[in-house]
This record gives structure tokens, sequence and C-alpha cells, in this order.
């Protein structure tokens, strides 16, 4: 039997293939009930270069006025500015974005244009 993370990751696959091929910077996404996490790897080796996620402390003190904790749109828009920021410190301007499988939808939506608006190029 097929759970769900399993169809999760065998959706996210073949955009993971078709990264490799580009040979390009990759910001992947994880999220669950709670937190979401945002990841940099390198093309060679896969390498985590920058991460981000609202499990950091400096996020939670952000955060710590709202309602909810990490699982919401207010916190994915935090987390997106925040890896966008340290891949430019990095010296990485563009990326390719992995979803991991999760819709394009959402917390994962508004991580990817909160990232593209603080100057990350996908």
């Amino acid at each position: 039997m097929i759970d769900k993370k399993q169809t999760r990751l065998r959706r996210a696959r073949a955009t993971r293939v078709r990264i490799a091929l580009q040979r390009s910077h990759r910001l992947t996404v994880h999220r669950s009930n709670l937190h979401i996490y945002a990841s940099v790897i390198s093309p060679d080796g896969g390498k985590v270069l920058v991460t981000a996620s609202t499990a950091e402390p400096e996020v939670r003190s952000q955060l710590a006025g709202s309602k909810g904790k990490g699982g919401n749109v207010a916190a994915a828009r935090i987390v997106g500015a925040r890896v966008a920021q340290k891949a430019k410190a990095a010296g990485i301007e563009t990326v390719a974005f992995d979803r991991a499988g999760f819709r394009f939808h959402g917390r994962v939506k508004a991580l990817a244009d909160a990232a593209r608006e603080a100057g990350l190029k996908f």
C-alpha cells in the first residue's frame, strides 16, 4: 500500500531529475503542519548551502506576536525572504524551485513569491 509521503516523493522525483540536468542551485521546500523549511542545495554533490525555517530562533521571535506559530502563510513569507537574503549573501542569484511534490499553493506559493520579491531569480 502506498502512503501519502511516498506519493509526494514520487511526484517530486521527476522535478529533481530535471533540475539535476540543468546543473543549477535548487531551492527546496518542505512543509509540515507546524513548520516550513527552505534550503538551497548545490548542483554538485548536493551540499546544503543555505537554510531557513520557522524553527529558527530569529524567525520564532518575529512570529511571537502573531496567533499562529509557523504553519501559516505569514510565516512562509518570512522564511522565503530570509532564505533569499542568505542565498544572495552566499553569492547565489538564480535557483531552480523544487516544491518537493507539494502543491504550488498556499504556504509553498507564499514562500516562493517572497523569495522572488527578495531578489532570487527562478
